[in-house]
């Protein structure tokens, strides 16, 4: 499993019970897939520093959690199709930052034979 973090704009017109529900899908979403939420946030209401979808101020909250690639696919998605989303961003923690080791290299990838993963138009002919 790799950190993330997820941050998550909604709209301050919300009333409090609609915030805490997408916020509880959001969690739910992670759990269900098999991650572990973390820490969930919530800054409350903060002013933007300029127009949004003409609003002025967003509902912020943080999530850190820690899960695989697909399940933060699905809440990605999920998160862009939920009508209170006015912006979110899901952040993968670089490693040295969350305090993990990096993942050991396997034994060809350590005795440099795997195949290197550009094969794009750069590559020279010997």
């Amino acid at each position: 499993m790799r950190p993330y973090e997820v941050v998550i704009i909604l709209d301050a017109g919300l009333e409090e019970e609609q915030i805490k529900a997408v916020l509880d899908r959001t969690v739910a979403t992670v759990k269900d897939g098999g991650g572990n939420p973390g820490k969930l946030d919530r800054w409350g209401k903060r002013r933007f520093a300029y127009e949004l979808k003409k609003r002025w101020e967003g509902y912020y909250a943080l999530l850190e959690c820690s899960a695989e690639p697909a399940v933060m696919i699905s809440l990605d998605r999920q998160l862009r199709l939920t009508d209170g989303v006015l912006r979110h961003k899901v952040i993968r923690v670089p490693d040295h930052i969350a305090g993990r080791e990096r993942r050991p290299l396997t034994a060809p990838e350590a005795a440099g034979e795997a195949e290197p993963r550009d094969r794009g138009a750069y590559r020279t002919r010997s």
